[in-house]
């Protein structure tokens, strides 16, 4: 899979038919998320330079930036359209993917704190008719060691989602699709990405608190953190102002906004949120905010690094090499010292990143046009403004 999938280190994310709740409202600006306004000079005119000509370079329908530092506008920017005749606004809401794994692996570690759960904790306790669940615990959900089969690479469920985008997948039939297939290891002894991993964490998370996941996730994470532009949706709506989305992997070129998300993690935590949301997101998750210190180190770094060893049911392709410098966290990626998430799948791509020793955070959200590359192209723009505003700290590997 193209955008929809999820590439491991390099996504992640790692969607009832249904419409927005209301007309789109273009020009319906927030006043807390609007562009930045006069006469940039500085670090503000260089982000906005690096979206004018991203959204050129990359062919993008449309770029929706923000930065901040210690939580303070550096810029926002919105550049290109939803529709046509529809100008971006940092207003519009899209969806955010594998950002809520972020807060499926942040609600972990503040059970950890709170000395309700261990990481190490078989996930039998709670889901004991789960095969392999006596040999599978928390901290391997969290950190996707495992060894589920990722059923997003089940050339059969890859048929199916592109023969009917707007298919509503359960849990039991996605977590079924991985356990259709043996485990690609020992749990616990390599890394590989797996979607199944977060969508049975969800499921944990809801029995160990009796609370259902989108209540916890607004309890826990998007409360405390002030996302209030942030929300869960059990269908494929997304709250007006939208940023749509398109996409040509089955083909045309066609709207992908409301195909359904619900294969993408668990029920509960598929969430929409705006590009002020996600910088405050970006600074919330990043900075470790709601953890403990103990807790936000494992988060950064849970054990990883060392595994991602290739083997004859792993492939290199699956089995991606652990570093120290770039790995997967709980529910996060560490990059060369920024902390961050980066879905991409059916036509959107966002990056939520953040820099603690600059307290500098990026979010960036993008949608794309005819001519766009495969990567996500959000991803790309967030490495650009890293490179220009924090040039000894890129999210990309420093040359030799």
């Amino acid at each position: 899979m193209r955008r929809t999938g999820t590439a491991a280190l390099c996504i992640a994310a790692l969607l009832a038919v249904g419409g927005p709740a209301a007309p789109d409202v273009p020009g319906r600006e927030q006043s807390q998320c609007a562009v930045t306004r006069g006469t940039p000079t500085g670090q503000a005119r260089q982000v906005i330079d690096i979206v004018h000509r991203a959204r050129r370079d990359l062919g993008l329908k449309a770029a929706l930036v923000r930065v901040t530092v210690d939580g303070r506008d550096v810029a926002t920017v919105a550049d290109g359209t939803s529709m046509s005749g529809v100008p971006a606004t940092p207003a519009m809401h899209f969806r955010s993917g594998s950002v809520g794994i972020a807060y499926l692996g942040t609600v972990l570690l503040q059970l950890v704190d709170e000395h309700r759960v261990a990481l190490d904790d078989p996930v039998s306790r709670w889901l004991p008719d789960l095969p392999h669940g006596d040999g599978i615990t928390l901290r391997m959900l969290g950190d996707s060691t495992s060894g589920l089969h990722d059923y997003v690479t089940d050339p059969a469920f890859v048929k199916q989602l592109y023969a009917d985008p707007f298919q509503h997948w359960t849990p039991d039939e996605l977590v079924g699709i991985s356990l259709g297939h043996p485990l690609r290891y020992e749990p616990g002894t390599d890394w590989s990405y797996s979607h199944a991993n977060f969508v049975l964490l969800g499921r944990a998370l809801e029995k160990i608190t009796a609370t259902p996941l989108d209540k916890l996730l607004r309890e826990r994470v998007l409360n405390p953190l002030g996302l209030g532009e942030t929300r869960n949706a059990f269908t494929p709506e997304i709250p007006a102002p939208v940023l749509h989305a398109y996409d040509d992997e089955r083909g045309p070129y066609e709207d992908a906004t409301y195909w359904d998300p619900s294969w993408t993690t668990a029920p509960g935590a598929v969430l929409t949120t705006d590009i002020c949301d996600l910088a405050r997101s970006a600074q919330g998750i990043g900075s470790g905010r709601l953890l403990s210190r103990d807790s936000y180190r494992v988060q950064l770094n849970p054990g990883t690094p060392g595994l991602g060893t290739p083997t004859a049911t792993c492939p290199a392709t699956v089995c991606l090499k652990q570093t120290e410098d770039f790995h997967y966290g709980v529910g996060v990626i560490y990059k060369f010292g920024w902390v961050l998430q980066n879905p991409s799948f059916a036509g959107f791509a966002a990056v939520q990143a953040y820099l603690p020793e600059r307290r500098l955070a990026i979010a960036v959200s993008t949608t794309v046009g005819r001519r766009a590359p495969e990567s996500n192209t959000a991803q790309t723009v967030s490495e650009r403004i890293a490179a220009a505003l924090t040039p000894d700290h890129p999210m990309t590997a420093k040359p030799e």
